[in-house]
């Protein structure tokens, strides 16, 4: 069945999706190798397996629009338009990252396309999300707030505030759940003693898409763009749920003895880019040609990413000093 969206299926636009969703998945298994290199430190969480997720979400999005994210961000930065070589470039401690080398993996920040950080805090981007839609809505702008978050973050205090308070004041903000099945090696049943992450919709008189399958891009545009267009309206926020599964573990760091390999293998076997390939597929898009040229096209992106970021300079280290707090001058 050819899928049923309210997106546009033409075949610039799928394939314009599928070169995001492969950018994201290239980008990362890159990150992966250079990881194991030595050339990036710290922690690195992979966004492997959930790039529909980012990919549908930001399509929707105008440029005014606000983004706040986790530590698991690659995958929004990239998608919201964050240039590649300045992601590298700080997952590799450069000066000419995003932060100039100073945040890493979790903090990657570009407030020139809106998108205002990941954040390592679990729940600590929900209170951000609804200063920024407070701010938007005050100022009479019509700027939309999305939040991505795990859902890990629904065990914490923050996403109950701040839910409360975005209901409470009407706000222009999405509350993104990306429900991975797991808060590290915990799975959402030991930990949630809920079933439907979507009903705290319910709970603080707030709209929901209910869950959608986050594995299909088109699911995620379609939820998306009806809660943002309802806060651009000035009806308030809502709450997405999007079931989705990472590929790779928690973090680099993390062996993956928790999960049986029959789950491992049936998520794969409905992963995001097999999924966008298939409905293109079926609408005749998709030819081996066109594969290829996207391919190449990326791999020369995330080779040239690489290549900037090795061949840029560090921070002095008196620079550790610099920049710590806000300066009102101009």
């Amino acid at each position: 069945m050819i899928v049923k969206s309210n997106t546009k299926l033409t075949k610039q636009n799928c394939i314009g999706l599928l070169k995001q969703l492969l950018l994201i998945r290239r980008f990362e298994e890159k990150a992966a190798e250079m990881y194991m290199r030595g050339k990036i430190g710290g922690f690195l969480h992979l966004y492997i397996g959930e790039e529909a997720i980012a990919v549908g979400a930001m399509s929707v999005l105008e440029p005014q629009d606000y983004v706040v994210s986790h530590y698991r961000e690659h995958g929004h930065a990239l998608a919201r338009g964050v240039d590649p070589r300045r992601i590298m470039a700080e997952l590799f401690g450069r000066s000419t990252g995003t932060s100039k080398g100073k945040g890493g993996s979790m903090h990657l920040f570009d407030a020139s396309v809106g998108f205002l950080g990941g954040y390592a805090i679990v729940g600590g981007m929900l209170p951000i999300a609804v200063g920024l839609a407070l701010a938007s809505q005050q100022q009479g702008s019509n700027k939309v707030t999305i939040c991505f978050f795990g859902d890990g973050a629904i065990n914490e205090g923050e996403f109950h505030e701040s839910l409360n308070l975005a209901a409470l004041w009407n706000l222009p903000v999405i509350f993104f759940c990306e429900n991975n099945g797991y808060g590290m090696g915990s799975p959402v049943s030991k930990t949630f003693a809920g079933t439907d992450i979507s009903k705290f919709a319910d709970v603080y008189g707030m709209d929901s898409a209910g869950k959608i399958d986050g594995m299909d891009v088109f699911k995620v545009i379609d939820a998306t763009r009806e809660a943002v267009t309802k806060a651009r309206k000035g009806l308030g926020p809502s709450l997405i749920e999007a079931q989705t599964y990472r590929f790779r573990g928690h973090s680099m760091a993390d062996p993956l003895k928790y999960r049986q390999k029959t789950e491992e293998e049936e998520w794969r076997n409905k992963g995001p880019i097999l999924i966008m390939k298939q409905h293109m597929d079926k609408l005749g898009f998709l030819t081996p040609t066109v594969l290829e040229e996207l391919e190449n096209e990326i791999e020369g992106i995330v080779q040239d990413s690489v290549k900037f970021a090795d061949q840029s300079p560090y921070l002095p280290n008196t620079a550790i000093t610099e920049e710590i707090y806000a300066s009102n001058q101009p």
